[in-house]
């Protein structure tokens, strides 16, 4: 996977995400399930961020960006801010 690969994976939850919440504009919101995909969006999103700039990290410094790989999603979001 290259970085125009994992920047097409964000653009696609990215747009997911803005249908997700344009549905809790509807009349009684999200569903339950709607909230559920909403959290793994949000995840996910996280996850290919992080991908993302791992990779830029390594060409920055001359490494291979293709030696990075996704981190698990409990690692991802105990990452301090």
């Amino acid at each position: 996977m290259d970085d125009s690969d994992v920047q097409d994976h964000i653009e696609a939850l990215v747009a997911e995400e803005h249908q997700l919440h344009a549905a809790a504009e509807r009349e009684g919101g999200h569903t339950v399930d709607e909230r559920a995909r909403l959290e793994l969006v949000r995840v996910q999103l996280d996850r290919y961020w992080d991908l993302l700039r791992q990779r830029r990290a390594h060409e920055e410094f001359g490494l291979d960006p293709d030696e990075t790989s996704m981190r698990p999603a409990n690692t991802v979001e105990r990452y301090k801010q």
